[in-house]
């Protein structure tokens, strides 16, 4: 969907996340496996984004460990919806982003609305290799969704 191949941050901007305490990591025997960004939106609504997990232990629910953290962190701190941000190309089906629809649906989470991301970050469009979209999700925190320790 991008131009060029890139990351998603630099080391500078991970320092700040840890330094913040909106990074959490997984770990599986000593090593860094997963991550996932949090943010508070408002008084009620949290976010995460920048959820990855290492392509060597896919499959083993690190992701749906990492997003039960989030959301977690997110109760924790008193509020009451958590959101997520989807891009997918407009015009085909991306397999990655068919995949992640129907699991954050699995997951609870409701697409809000869905705009052109030209709309909502017109300085990425030069980024682009094709149009696309961005979806906003959502899902209410109740306290029956935590575990009980």
């Amino acid at each position: 969907m991008w131009r060029r191949p890139g990351t998603r941050t630099n080391r500078a901007q991970i320092r700040e996340l840890l330094k913040d305490k909106r990074l959490i990591l997984a770990e599986r025997d000593g090593r860094i496996v997963g991550s996932v960004n949090v943010n508070l939106l408002d008084e009620s609504v949290a976010e995460f984004g920048m959820l990855v997990a290492d392509p060597d232990h896919r499959a083993l629910g690190i992701g749906s460990m990492l997003v039960n953290a989030a959301e977690e962190w997110a109760r924790s701190l008193n509020r009451r919806t958590m959101r997520l941000e989807l891009l997918t190309p407009r015009s085909w089906s991306h397999p990655s982003k068919e995949f992640l629809k129907a699991w954050y649906t699995r997951l609870g989470y409701v697409p809000q609305f869905t705009e052109p991301l030209e709309k909502t970050h017109p300085e990425l469009i030069g980024e682009l290799a094709t149009e696309c979209d961005f979806t906003i999700w959502h899902k209410p925190l109740t306290i029956t969704d935590t575990l009980v320790q």
